[in-house]
C-alpha cells in the first residue's frame, strides 16, 4: 500500500504538532512494510525528494504566505504526480489551498482527513472560506478527529458524524533520545528538579501570559522552552514582572528536552483557545509519567489529561486557578506521583504510536476494501 500525505509544512521547516504528527505516523506505517509519501511547500533550498527516517519527503517551492496559508503553485503539478502513484490519499485540515489541489485534481483515489483544528482566529476568512471547506469535506471518504472531545464539541465535525473517526495521537517514546547523565545534571544544576515546564510554540493561544501572571509575586520556578510569534512579547512582560524564577530557554536539542522532561516537577500547558486542538507536548509529559495542567477548552487536551486523575484541569484564561494548581502540585507530591503514575498508564493505553499506527491502517484497508467492492459492483 502506497500513502501520500498532504500538508502546508513539514520537517526540518518547523517541528509544530502537526509536522510532528505526520512524522510518527509516516515512520510507522513505512515500518509495516508500506511506502509512504509526504508532499509540502518549503523555504527550503534546494528542493529535491530526500528520505526522512524510511519515508521520502516531497518539498516543493514556496511561494508566499498569507494569513497562516502557506500558497504553492508547484503543488498542483506535484500532487498529480504522486496522487497517480498512491492507493490512499491523506489530508491534514486546515489548509485551504490544500482543498483547491484536492478539488482540482479529480483524483479518484480513496481519501481521508484528519481534521487536526476548527479555523479559530481568521473569523471573516472563514465566511470567505466555509463553501470551499464543505465542498472539500463533503468529497473526501473518511474524517478522523483526534479525540472524541474535539467530535463533541466541533460545529463543523457535527455535520459529518457518520463517515468521522477518533483516532488519538500517539507518540513513539523510541525515537526520544536517552539522555546522558551529564546532560541531565548539567540541566539540574542550572534548572533544578522542582520546576513545571511548559515545551511548545510560544504562540497567541499558548496561554503562556497567563502562566507568567499566575506566578507573578511568587517563587514558583518554571521552566519554558521553545521560540515563536510571542516570545519577544514574553520576555518583556518577565521583565516587567521581575520574574527571577521564570527561565525562556529559547529552541534546546532533543536530548535537552529528554533531560528537562526527565527533572521537572510537573508538565504546565496553559492554552486558553481552541486553535490548541490537542497538544502533543502535553502527551510527552504523560509518557515521562509527570502530572499535568492544562485548561478546560473543550479539545483534547482534557482527553490527555484527566482532572484528578492525570493532573489538574483549570478554568481557561484564570491566572488565580491556575496559581492555585501549581502549588497544590508543589505542596503535595505524593498526590503529583499519583497523578504522574496515572498518566504513564494511560499514555500506554491510549497514546502510543503503535496504537496510533494500527488504527490508521485499519481505517486504509477499509476504504480500500470499499472501494474494490463499489468497484467489483459497477462491473457486475
Amino acid at each position: 500500500m502506497r500513502i501520500l500525505h498532504l500538508y502546508k509544512t513539514h520537517l526540518p521547516d518547523t517541528y509544530g504538532g502537526i509536522p510532528q504528527f505526520i512524522d510518527q505516523l509516516a515512520r510507522g506505517v513505512a515500518r509495516r512494510g508500506h511506502t509512504v509519501d509526504v508532499l509540502f511547500p518549503s523555504r527550503q533550498r534546494p528542493l529535491h525528494a530526500s528520505k526522512l527516517a524510511n519515508y521520502t519527503s516531497h518539498p516543493v517551492p514556496l511561494h508566499l504566505e498569507l494569513a497562516s496559508t502557506s500558497i504553492s503553485l508547484s503543488v498542483f503539478k506535484k500532487f498529480k504526480e504522486l496522487a497517480g502513484q498512491a492507493d490512499i490519499i491523506h489530508y491534514h485540515f486546515p489548509w485551504p489551498l490544500m482543498d483547491l489541489v484536492h478539488l482540482t485534481a479529480l483524483t479518484s483515489k480513496p481519501s481521508i482527513v484528519t481534521y487536526h483544528s476548527d479555523v479559530v482566529r481568521q473569523r471573516v476568512g472563514l465566511w470567505l472560506y466555509r463553501p470551499l471547506m464543505k465542498r472539500f469535506l463533503d468529497s473526501v471518504d473518511r474524517v478522523v478527529a483526534t479525540s472524541p472531545n474535539y467530535c463533541a464539541t466541533s460545529e463543523t465535525l457535527r455535520n459529518y458524524a457518520s463517515k468521522t473517526r477518533s483516532i488519538p495521537i500517539g507518540v513513539d517514546q523510541s525515537t526520544y533520545p536517552q539522555p546522558a547523565a551529564h546532560v541531565v545534571e548539567k540541566w539540574r544544576a542550572r534548572v533544578g528538579d522542582q520546576f513545571f515546564l511548559f515545551v511548545g510554540g510560544l504562540r497567541y493561544y499558548k496561554g503562556l501570559h497567563i502562566l507568567l501572571e499566575a506566578v507573578k509575586g511568587t517563587d514558583i520556578p518554571v521552566v519554558i522552552v521553545g521560540t515563536g510569534p510571542v516570545e519577544r512579547r514574553l520576555h518583556e512582560q518577565a521583565k516587567r514582572y521581575d520574574l527571577s524564577n521564570v527561565k525562556l530557554l529559547g529552541e534546546v536539542s532533543d536530548e535537552d528536552k529528554a533531560a528537562l522532561l526527565t527533572l521537572c516537577n510537573a508538565f504546565v500547558f496553559p492554552s486558553h483557545l481552541r486553535s490548541e486542538a490537542f497538544g502533543i507536548s502535553l502527551l510527552e509529559g504523560a509518557m515521562y509519567g509527570k502530572p499535568m495542567i492544562s485548561a478546560e477548552i473543550g479539545t483534547g487536551t482534557s482527553f490527555v489529561n484527566i482532572d484528578r486523575q492525570t493532573g489538574l484541569v483549570v478554568p481557561p484564561s484564570d491566572a488565580n486557578a491556575l496559581r492555585g494548581a501549581m502549588t497544590y502540585l508543589a505542596e503535595n507530591p505524593l498526590a503529583g506521583k499519583r497523578m504522574g503514575q496515572n498518566a504513564r498508564r494511560r499514555y500506554e493505553t491510549l497514546f502510543t504510536a503503535d496504537l496510533m499506527v494500527q488504527r490508521y491502517l485499519d481505517l486504509y484497508h477499509e476504504m480500500l476494501c470499499e472501494r474494490n467492492e463499489g468497484e467489483g459492483r459497477a462491473q457486475a
